[in-house]
């Protein structure tokens, strides 16, 4: 069969299974933490007021990040008239699944049709890469367009700088990733092709102001925005810039941000790259050791011989996770999705890692295909274990107790037929594992592939909805809004921790999205009346300093274990 019909299959076939993977799921789960909601509702606030520049949100607060990600959320739930989980999360899941096909093609072209599906399968089954791709944050669609930035620089200097459609192509996805999360988007392609043109000789000069170039170019759209946001915003927007993009990278944030010493990104990329890291373990059991037969002193220059041996696809790929990675150890801020970026060209040596085993170490992936199976068969009894209910409440104590005894009920209760069917796929595909016993080495590697893709199912359409969904406040906010109408008057929420923080503060996130966005800030508004939504730990504390500005209180709801309680109140 033609190379061109084996490769065109292969890539519908890629596309086919992400987003049969992916996209039916992206809506099932409720939000349940802070970031989701704080992302999705300034598109709401975009929609609902027409200000696509710097709209105000949870009582005034402006977003955090450039508007790019947030225009794409809105156009996307434009189409069905309302911001949804599932909308706000289909620009992310669209990144991951582009960012795929598009890693594909790059190595499929030049490395081969096995280790391009190979290199793509393993980055979207990485558990970082998963995750971030069926979430409404801005970090899978600036990691896409940094990404698809350097393949697209890639291919311009493998032309000698001839086709500047690629260049042109490189600056526009750098001017989207900068309006997505500012400058960093323009600076990461920028220094790896930089670092990568000048290891391989070319000329300091023209590098540098090549790139320079390019990255000015990519910054014009982010300028203009910027500007714009500056008229909007003033002083509040230009501090909130300054601590986002210089404070955060040179360490003289007002506040601290997931501060982290540097082993915390190895910690993460170990645990990201989940269940690949499974297999790499595996592996280490069976790698022949000897003590190095090279001198010290000779080390360095046997480092630039085995540099000159490699083509400039290995180059880039080792450039860039390497660049990547130190870049994000730099600042104190560290956040596992920051180093999202380094996964495709990782995940490109450990296909070739997986061929080479195949081809001296075979028994590696019939070992870790037998420990997914396993994995799978245990998923399966251990559903049916909860079904029959055969696990008491008793077993659980201590804080957390009255939330794993709701997550154990919800597993329980799971009865629809599709959600079953999900959850038996990994057990059943496990149990022909074991039947078939291949022996066939990339047969092997393609029904681990399988094997993986049926856990996630399993976790995706039943699993990971039904546990988070108990920790959901979507039914609560419900009830708020019953309790506290809005013809009734307006819903504030008062939070001290928020009141006190430098920055980053803390709001009632997922109330406001599903009240759609109609809840003030008491503490700056100071209104006469309406309703007050409060952590219950701050009730005690700050009620009685309210009462002697002459508020009166009347409790109208408490949502038990929820840690906040529902006032009415009127200022005499």
């Amino acid at each position: 069969m033609n190379e061109n019909i084996i490769k065109s299959k292969a890539f519908w076939a890629v596309l086919i299974i992400c987003c049969v993977t992916l996209l039916p799921f992206i809506g099932l789960s409720e939000y349940q933490t802070k970031g989701e909601p704080r992302e999705s509702i300034v598109s709401y606030s975009m929609l609902e007021s027409g200000n696509w520049v710097l709209p105000r949100n949870n009582g005034g607060e402006m977003a955090y990040k450039p508007p790019f990600f947030h225009w794409t959320v809105a156009a996307v739930s434009a189409l069905q008239g309302k911001v949804t989980e599932g909308s706000s999360r289909l620009p992310s899941a669209l990144a991951l699944i582009i960012m795929t096909v598009c890693g594909f093609c790059f190595f499929a072209r030049r490395k081969g049709l096995e280790t391009g599906l190979i290199a793509a399968l393993i980055a979207f089954t990485t558990f970082e890469l998963h995750r971030a791709g069926a979430n409404c944050r801005v970090d899978m669609v600036l990691t896409m367009l940094t990404v698809c930035a350097l393949y697209s620089l890639f291919r311009w200097y493998e032309n000698n700088g001839k086709e500047l459609m690629w260049a042109a192509l490189a600056i526009l996805l750098m001017g989207c990733a900068t309006l997505t999360k500012g400058p960093v988007g323009s600076i990461i392609p920028c220094l790896v092709m930089g670092v990568f043109m000048l290891l391989r000789g070319e000329n300091f000069l023209r590098t540098f102001f090549t790139l320079a170039l390019f990255g000015l170019l990519s910054l014009i759209p982010y300028a203009l925005w910027f500007y714009a946001a500056w008229n909007q915003g003033g002083q509040e927007f230009l501090d909130l810039m300054y601590e986002e993009n210089i404070g955060r990278m040179t360490n003289t944030m007002g506040y601290d941000s997931c501060v982290h010493p540097w082993p915390y990104n190895v910690k993460v990329t170990i645990l990201g790259f989940f269940p690949w890291t499974l297999m790499i373990l595996v592996s280490l059991f069976f790698l022949p050791y000897r003590r190095p037969t090279i001198a010290p002193a000779y080390w360095w220059q046997d480092a630039k011989n085995w540099w000159k041996r490699q083509d400039a696809v290995d180059q880039l790929a080792l450039v860039a996770a390497v660049i990547i990675f130190v870049f994000y150890c730099i600042p104190q801020s560290k956040r596992s999705v920051y180093l999202m970026p380094i996964y495709p060209f990782v995940s490109y040596y450990i296909a070739r890692y997986i061929l080479w085993l195949n081809r001296n170490k075979p028994r590696v992936m019939r070992i870790y295909g037998s420990i997914l199976a396993m994995l799978g068969i245990i998923l399966v009894v251990t559903f049916f274990v909860l079904q029959l209910e055969l696990i008491p409440e008793s077993l659980f104590s201590g804080k957390h107790a009255t939330e794993n005894i709701l997550m154990l009920h919800a597993l329980e209760n799971i009865d629809a037929w599709w959600q079953i069917a999900g959850i038996l796929l990994p057990g059943m595909l496990g149990i022909m594992w074991w039947i078939h016993d291949l022996h066939n080495d990339m047969s092997n590697v393609f029904f681990s592939f399988l094997l993986t893709f049926a856990i996630y199912f399993a976790m995706d359409s039943s699993l990971t909805p039904t546990v988070l969904n108990t920790k959901s406040v979507k039914a609560v906010s419900a009830e708020i809004d019953r309790h506290a109408p809005e013809n009734e008057g307006r819903l504030y929420e008062f939070i001290e921790a928020s009141v006190e923080a430098k920055g980053d503060p803390i709001h009632f996130f997922e109330v406001n999205f599903y009240l759609n966005n109609r809840m003030g800030n008491f503490y700056k508004e100071r209104p006469e009346k309406g309703f007050l939504l409060m952590l219950t730990d701050d009730v005690e504390s700050n009620l009685p300093k309210f009462e002697a500005e002459g508020y009166h209180f009347t409790q109208v709801y408490d949502p038990h274990s929820r840690n906040m309680v529902l006032y009415r109140f009127e200022k005499k």
